[in-house]
């Protein structure tokens, strides 16, 4: 999100500075600016509930403003604008995987930004999106083989704690299983904590602190 607010400022004329939110089921979840002071106009036109960014989320196509000065869609966002120094705006939305990407260009004169520059901040907006979605999708897979990982360790202490169990105490596996869910029940312990003390204590030929006696 930062290095698409940064490109759009170098490469887009008359782009002074640019936020960029990324919108997943209507509720703004990552923000950047390429300028600290411009990120509050993000919060001023949620609050509103007007304002370019949002105009352009809706599917109205890019949202241009040429003047601050004389706005009246988006009186709030115009006047926090104006305070900032910037003096047009230009916002435009793609789609980036299951959410939307809304960037927002701000120019210093009147009239610094216009209609020419939305499809070089579109193409800017989904090329953004798409790396943005491909992070989130690549988060989503690590995280997906750190709980199989986790859950396949699990599966195996518990059953090296079934068989110490079922050598010691003579029952069947089902039995050994039912000892180990009670414990961790009334000790408030993960049964996978009770079982990796049951598997420890035996290999140490000491007596578990949770477990079965």
């Amino acid at each position: 999100m930062h290095e698409m607010v940064i490109t759009a400022v170098r490469a887009i004329p008359g782009c002074l500075a640019a936020n960029a939110v990324w919108w997943l089921d209507g509720e703004p979840l990552l923000a950047a600016s390429s300028h600290p002071d411009l990120a509050w106009l993000i919060p001023v036109q949620i609050r509103s509930g007007r304002g370019p960014m949002l105009d352009a989320l809706a599917g109205e196509g890019p949202a241009c403003c040429p003047d601050t000065l004389a706005e009246e869609r988006w009186p709030e966002f115009a006047a926090s604008a104006l305070r900032a120094g910037v003096r047009c705006a230009l916002a435009v939305a793609r789609e980036a995987g299951p959410g939307t990407v809304a960037l927002t260009l701000a120019g210093a004169r009147p009239g610094a930004l216009d209609a020419s520059q939305a499809e070089p901040a579109g193409t800017l907006a989904a090329v953004g999106g798409a790396a943005l979605d491909a992070v989130v999708r690549y988060d989503d897979a690590m995280r997906t083989v750190s709980q199989l990982r986790d859950a396949a360790e699990s599966r195996s202490v518990v059953d090296q704690a079934k068989g110490v169990l079922m050598q010691a105490l003579g029952c069947g596996a089902d039995e050994a299983l039912r000892r180990i869910r009670q414990v961790s029940q009334d000790s408030n312990v993960r049964a996978t904590e009770v079982a990796r003390d049951i598997v420890t204590a035996a290999a140490s030929g000491q007596r578990p602190r949770q477990g079965p006696r």
